[in-house]
C-alpha cells in the first residue's frame, strides 16, 4: 500500500491518476488546415443520451465544490489513502485536513459502486442494465454533467475540470485489469526454456485509450488558451439577420466569401467583437486552434467508427431487416444503384437534395439495412442447375449482383458520413451500443464519442468567433 501511495503522490493534482504501461502516449494529430463547421446548440451534437447515470449526477453550479472536490493525498492515511488516490480523489493542498471529507468521498465511492453493479436497477431486482451498458450510460452524462451547459470558447470551470478529470480517471481505471495472455519463453536459473503465459493489455485498449487520452488533454489544453480574449460573450439577445447562428444540421461546403447562417439559436451566448474587429495576432490564434480541434475531431471519430466496426451485429437488428433491399430503398434510388455501369454515390445524393439532418439520417438507416439485406442474400445457399453452377464458377464472384449491390450501398453510405460528419448515430450503431457485453469497447466508443462531440462544438465554437469578425470587418468597410 505503501508503495502504491507513494507512487499516486508523484503525479499532478489536476489530472489524479495513475497511469498504466499502456497509457503513455504522446502522439497529437498532424496540424493541418481544414474546412470546419458553423455552431449551433453545443449540446445537440451529444449523439446518445441517457436518463440516467450511474457515476454522474446533476448539479447546479453552487454544488460543484461540495461533493466534486478531490481529497489530499497527503492528508489520508493507508489504506483510505492509497484507494482514494488510485480513484483521483484527492483535495487541494491548501485545503485543512477534514476527516468528514474523508467520508463523505468514501460514501461517494460506494454509491457509484453500487450503482455499477445494479446496473442502474436501483430496485436490485436484477432489472439492471449490462455492467457495459451501464459504463457508457455513465460517461455520456458525465459529459452532460461537466460540458453541457459550456457553450462559450473559454476555460473550463476549474471545479468541472477537476470533476471531468477525477471521474474519467475512476470509469477508465477498469481498463487497467482487461487484459489478454500470451504465451512468451522464459529461462530458468538452470538455463532450461519454457512457455508460460503472460498478461497485457488488450490490444484495442493498449492502441486507443493512450491516444484518447491525449486527444481530452489537448482539448482542455485549447480552451484554456482562451483565458484572456479580444471577443466576449453576451448574455441574453440575437443577432442581427447579418450574423445570425447555424443550426445544429452542419453540412461541410466550400467556404463562400460571404457565408450565410441558415438557423438562429436565441438562447446560445452571443459573441461580440470590437468595432473595428479582432487583431490579427488573435485571428491567427484562433484559425491555429481550429485546425488543431479540427484533427482531433477526425482522430476520435476514426477511433469511434473502428471500435463500432469492430463490436457484433445484434441477432434483433437481422432479423428486423427487410426481405428485399430494394423495398428498404426505394425504386429509383434501386434503378440508380443497379443500372449504371460505373456508379458515382456522389452523383446520387445531389439528386436526392437532403435538406435536413433527419431526411440524412433516415436515408443512412435505409442504405444501410439494405446493404445487409443484399450482403445476407449473397451468402445464403441457393438451389442452383448445373449450368448455372458452372458458369458461376467461371464468373468473378464480384459479379453477383446482390454483391454489387451491396457495395454500392457500403460507398453510398460512406459519402453520406462524410458530407455529413455530425450525423446521427444510425439504427446499427445505437443497436450494438444497447447489446454490446465487451466493457472495453463500451469505453472506448463512450470516451471517442463524447471527445468527437467536445471537438466538433470548439470548431463551431471558434466559426462563431470568425464569423462575427468577419461581419464587422466587413461592415466597416
Amino acid at each position: 500500500m505503501d508503495n502504491i501511495s507513494s507512487t499516486d503522490e508523484s503525479y499532478d493534482v489536476g489530472y489524479g491518476y495513475q497511469p498504466s504501461p499502456s497509457s503513455v502516449d504522446d502522439q497529437s494529430p498532424t496540424e493541418t488546415t481544414g474546412l470546419s463547421t458553423l455552431s449551433g446548440n453545443s449540446f445537440a451534437y451529444c449523439r446518445t443520451n441517457s436518463e440516467t447515470s450511474a457515476f454522474s449526477e446533476h448539479s447546479d453550479e453552487n454544488s460543484w465544490s461540495e461533493t466534486g472536490s478531490p481529497l489530499s493525498s497527503r492528508s489520508l492515511k493507508s489504506p483510505t489513502r492509497a484507494v482514494l488516490s488510485r480513484l483521483g480523489m484527492r483535495q487541494h493542498k491548501t485545503i485543512a485536513d477534514d476527516p468528514d471529507t474523508v467520508d463523505l468521498e468514501l460514501e461517494l465511492m460506494k454509491e457509484r459502486f453500487s450503482k455499477l453493479l445494479l446496473g442502474e436497477d436501483m430496485s436490485g431486482g436484477g432489472k439492471g442494465v449490462a455492467t457495459a451498458v451501464t459504463i457508457s450510460n455513465s460517461i455520456t452524462n458525465l459529459y452532460a454533467s461537466v460540458f453541457g451547459q459550456h457553450q462559450r470558447l473559454e476555460p473550463l470551470h476549474p471545479d468541472k475540470k477537476i470533476m471531468w478529470k477525477r471521474e474519467m480517471n475512476c470509469l477508465l481505471s477498469v481498463c487497467d485489469y482487461i487484459v489478454e495472455f500470451v504465451s512468451t519463453s522464459q529461462m530458468l536459473q538452470d538455463g532450461t526454456t519454457i512457455e508460460a503465459l503472460t498478461s497485457r493489455p488488450r490490444s484495442d485498449i493498449h492502441i486507443n485509450l493512450p491516444a484518447l487520452r491525449k486527444l481530452d488533454t489537448m482539448l482542455l489544453e485549447i480552451l484554456d488558451s482562451f483565458e484572456a480574449t479580444e471577443f466576449w460573450y453576451a448574455e441574453k439577445g440575437s443577432m442581427s439577420n447579418n450574423s445570425t447562428r447555424a443550426g445544429s444540421f452542419r453540412k461541410i461546403v466550400q467556404v463562400q466569401p460571404q457565408p450565410q447562417r441558415k438557423e438562429e439559436k436565441w438562447w446560445l451566448p452571443v459573441v461580440c467583437v470590437p468595432s473595428g474587429g479582432i487583431t490579427e495576432k488573435e485571428r491567427k490564434h484562433l484559425r491555429h486552434k481550429r485546425d488543431c480541434a479540427n484533427q482531433i475531431h477526425k482522430a476520435a471519430m476514426a477511433i469511434n467508427s473502428s471500435i463500432l466496426a469492430e463490436m457484433e451485429i445484434p441477432e434483433s437488428y437481422m432479423t428486423s431487416l427487410p426481405k428485399s433491399g430494394k423495398a428498404s430503398v426505394g425504386d429509383s434510388m434501386y434503378r440508380h444503384m443497379y443500372s449504371a455501369e460505373k456508379f458515382s454515390p456522389e452523383q446520387l445524393l445531389d439528386s436526392l437534395n437532403i435538406s435536413s439532418e433527419h431526411e440524412a439520417l433516415e436515408l443512412a438507416d435505409k442504405v444501410e439495412a439494405s446493404m445487409y439485406t443484399w450482403r445476407r442474400k449473397s451468402c445464403l445457399p441457393q438451389a442452383k442447375s448445373s449450368w448455372i453452377m458452372v458458369k458461376d464458377l467461371v464468373s468473378d464472384d464480384r459479379t453477383d449482383k446482390n454483391n454489387v449491390l451491396a457495395e454500392r450501398a457500403e460507398s453510398l453510405l460512406y459519402c453520406l458520413k462524410q458530407r455529413y460528419p455530425e450525423l446521427s448515430q444510425t439504427t446499427l450503431d445505437t443497436s450494438k451500443i444497447h447489446f454490446n457485453r465487451d466493457v472495453g469497447k463500451a469505453i472506448l466508443e463512450s470516451y471517442s464519442r463524447v471527445l468527437e462531440s467536445l471537438a466538433f462544438n470548439v470548431v463551431a465554437w471558434i466559426e462563431d468567433v470568425l464569423f462575427v469578425d468577419k461581419t464587422m470587418k466587413s461592415q466597416e468597410e
